[in-house]
Parts: structure tokens; C-alpha cells; sequence
């Protein structure tokens, strides 16, 4: 009886653009699709950093609950805004901008900004100049994770007219997965995980998802004081050809290459499509699942004969690699 977990398969990126992305990974142990997907999505909720505006001094204006001279709304209308224009930060160092505006409506790309700092949103409406008067507004952008309220960023004593905000930092608009049942061999209850991401364009999904998958295998590192996921135990029993047994033979691959090896995924081989699919039916995804089989093993595959046999012994000795005894 065959007690090893199937490996998924690698990402597969269905669309993707600077916004919006969605992606799958396929044969996923039972359950595994919704223990995957819903840890990703808090991951991807809570941990990507981004850039928001923390602070915001308004010329004329000593408090969020003041009016402006000629200026349609108030600045707490004012504030609401300015959180909704998102932002791409170039290090960890805040940034501030600026802007001042004496007629006609007042956006967001009416902000001077500097080299390290660019609006994401350069349409987002700020206020709206309906009489003689103007609106000068100085923010500073800085980078964070999550939501943080702006008793949190208010450490010290801040300037007269200097207006602290709430900070949405995270740059993902929303998060969401799919699980559906897929067959792999004889088992038709495999998951297919189908993940969409959503931006607002400073990130783009696709590396949110690589961020994401990094910061759970960083925790789970941790957690089991290891420095390198590779370093957990080598299936057994794997036969490994000698150098010694043959004069012409390649050195015998180390640990790390072999761990690697082990890994590998059969469908980056040049196996025939035929031996492939009597593979991938049985449930084999890589190396170290294949090598776990007798010849007599292969055999008894549905659609695997001594041709396929035959081209898995020649493809494994070209890696100084031989099926179990």
C-alpha cells in the first residue's frame, strides 16, 4: 500500500495582468484545496506590504472638522479621499507629496511627487474648487502592512495643522479561491484550487502569490528550526547507481543534487506522452515517487508495458538513477 501524498502540480497562471490574476494548482490531496487556499488568503489579506498615506496637513485647516473658503467639501470629505489614492513606494523610507490647486477639480496626479513615489490612481477625485480660493495639501506616504489606526502611528507629539489618518497599507483589493474535485489515477476527489487576486497595480498579483506562498514556508521553517526545506528526510528506500560500478560511470550525485533530484517533477522528462499519462494516472508526479517503484510495480500500471519499462530504466540511468530492487 502506497502511503505518500501525490505532490501537486506547479502553478499554473490562467490570466494575469498588472490588476488582476488567476491562477490554479492541480492535484492537490483531499482537502488540501480549501487548508491551501484559505491559509494563502489570510496571508495575502494580512502581510503584503504596500504604501498608504499616513499623514495630511491642509493649508487653512487646523483639524479634520474644518471648512475651506471656496472649496465644495469639507476636510473630513477631504481625508475620505485622499485614502482612496493608492500608491507605489520605492524602499522603506516615507515619502511626502504635495499639491496646490486654485481652480477646477483637484485629483490625485495633481500631486508632485518624488522620484520614489508614484500614484497609482492619478484620476482619484480629491475636492472640487467652486469659487475663488485654494486648496494646498502636504502628505506623507509611508510603507506598512496591513491596517493601522492612527492612534497606533501618532508615537510622539505632532506638529500644529499636522492631521494623522488610518493607513489601509495592503495593495490587494481583494482575495478569493475555488475548490473542485479532479481526478488523479483512480481517485476522482483530488482538489483543484483556482485562486483571484486583485491589486491596485503596485503589486502585481502574481508576485502577491509568491510573497504569500514565501511567508508560509518562512513560518513553517521556523516553526521547525530548519534552514532549508530540502533538508527533511530523503524517501527511502532510493537506489542510487555506484560510480564504482561502472568505470565509465558519472560521480554519485551529493545530498543536496540528490534531494533536488528527488523532486523533479516526471513531466519536465522526456518520457513519450503514452508513458507519461500511465504515470501520472497512478498518481507518480516526481522522481522520488517513481523511484519508490519495482519493475514488477510499473508493470502492474493500467496502460504501462515493457516499452514504458523499458524508457523509464534508460531515462533514470541518465541521471545515475535506478528503480527500487
Amino acid at each position: 500500500m502506497n502511503l505518500s501524498i501525490v505532490l501537486p502540480s506547479k502553478l499554473k497562471i490562467v490570466s494575469s495582468d498588472d490588476k488582476r490574476g488567476i491562477f490554479e494548482i492541480e492535484g492537490l490531496y483531499p482537502g488540501y484545496g480549501h487548508t491551501l487556499g484559505n491559509s494563502l488568503r489570510r496571508i495575502i489579506y494580512s502581510s503584503i506590504p504596500g504604501a498608504a498615506i499616513t499623514s495630511v496637513k491642509i493649508k487653512g485647516a487646523d483639524h479634520e472638522f474644518s471648512t475651506l473658503p471656496g472649496v465644495r467639501e469639507d476636510v473630513m470629505a477631504i481625508i475620505l479621499n485622499l485614502k482612496k489614492v493608492r500608491f507605489q513606494i520605492a524602499g522603506d523610507e516615507s515619502q511626502t507629496a504635495t499639491l496646490s490647486v486654485k481652480s477646477g477639480v483637484v485629483t490625485a496626479g495633481d500631486f508632485e511627487t518624488p522620484g520614489g513615489l508614484v500614484v497609482m490612481n492619478p484620476d482619484q477625485v480629491i475636492a472640487e474648487i467652486s469659487g475663488k480660493g485654494e486648496l494646498a495639501i502636504e502628505i506623507v506616504v509611508s510603507k506598512g502592512l496591513g491596517f493601522v489606526s492612527r492612534e497606533a502611528l501618532t508615537k510622539e507629539k505632532v506638529d500644529v495643522g499636522t492631521i494623522m489618518t488610518d493607513a489601509r497599507f495592503s495593495p490587494v483589493v481583494g482575495a478569493s479561491y475555488d475548490v473542485e474535485d479532479m481526478r488523479v489515477g483512480d481517485r476522482t476527489n483530488y482538489n483543484r484550487l483556482r485562486m483571484t487576486i486583485d491589486t491596485d497595480g503596485s503589486v502585481s498579483p502574481k508576485d502577491v502569490l509568491e510573497m504569500s506562498i514565501k511567508i508560509m514556508l518562512d513560518q513553517f521553517r521556523a516553526i521547525l528550526d530548519l534552514k532549508e526545506i530540502a533538508e527533511t528526510k530523503i524517501p527511502e528506500p532510493v537506489t542510487v547507481s555506484s560510480a564504482s560500478s561502472k568505470e565509465d560511470s558519472e560521480p554519485e550525485m551529493d545530498k543536496e543534487d540528490l534531494t533536488e533530484m528527488l523532486k523533479t517533477r516526471i513531466d519536465s522528462l522526456q518520457f513519450s506522452t503514452r508513458t507519461l499519462n500511465a504515470l501520472s494516472d497512478a498518481g507518480i508526479r516526481t522522481v522520488g515517487g517513481l523511484l519508490q517503484k519495482t519493475e514488477e510495480g510499473l508493470l502492474d500500471l493500467d496502460g504501462f508495458g515493457e516499452k514504458g519499462l523499458n524508457e523509464v530504466k534508460d531515462v533514470l540511468s541518465g541521471y545515475n538513477l535506478s528503480l527500487k530492487k
